[in-house]
């Protein structure tokens, strides 16, 4: 692949790898431990991911459970996950930490459906500015290289943006199917 595609390439793969790590932390009834990735805990003065100072099992399909390494940070963890956006009230033996996730309403499910297209749609537009800017890049060429040229490299473009979009359009289309499936 040409050089100069492969920078818009790598640039519209992390935008889909971004909207897929956005994705993953919304859950859809069953407890998915990506669930806490952007919860991060006060460890000894560090903001960290709970996964790195805890072990997160999921021994049911609707709860999950945090084994702090340190006994100190089973307090910690459960304050987190409290003042988080998670919804989800811990309970705790004073070792482990226990999140049970509700079955998701009817309407639950459906504001969550939208929320995803609304990522997805923002992701398009990422892909879309990616393109323009690589399109401005190559009318800056003109000094460089033929009309052709520049004529072929907006296609292979334009041919990115339709690979992404359709992986955007596959990616929606899985997890709207995952959160509406009971």
């Amino acid at each position: 692949m040409d050089e100069r595609i492969q920078v818009y390439d790598t640039k519209m793969g992390k935008s889909l790898a971004n909207l897929e790590s956005e994705l993953g932390t919304i859950r859809a009834g069953r407890a998915n431990p990506h669930v806490l990735d952007r919860i991060m805990v006060d460890y000894y003065g560090t903001p960290t991911p709970i996964q790195q100072v805890a072990n997160v099992m999921v021994p049911e399909a609707r709860m999950l459970q945090i084994q702090p390494w340190e006994g100190n940070m089973v307090r910690v963890i459960e304050k987190a996950i409290l003042t988080s956006d998670l919804g989800i009230n811990p309970t705790t033996d004073g070792k482990i930490i226990r999140l049970s996730f509700p079955e998701l309403t009817e309407e639950r499910r459906k504001e969550l459906v939208k929320d995803v297209k609304k990522k997805c749609e923002n992701a398009k537009v990422a892909i879309r500015n990616i393109r323009r800017d690589a399109n401005d890049a190559f009318k800056k060429l003109k000094q460089d290289v033929s009309e052709d040229e520049i004529k072929e490299l907006e296609d292979k473009v334009q041919k990115l943006t339709d690979k992404y979009i359709g992986d955007i359009d596959k990616v929606m289309e899985a997890k709207s199917k995952e959160i509406l499936t009971v």
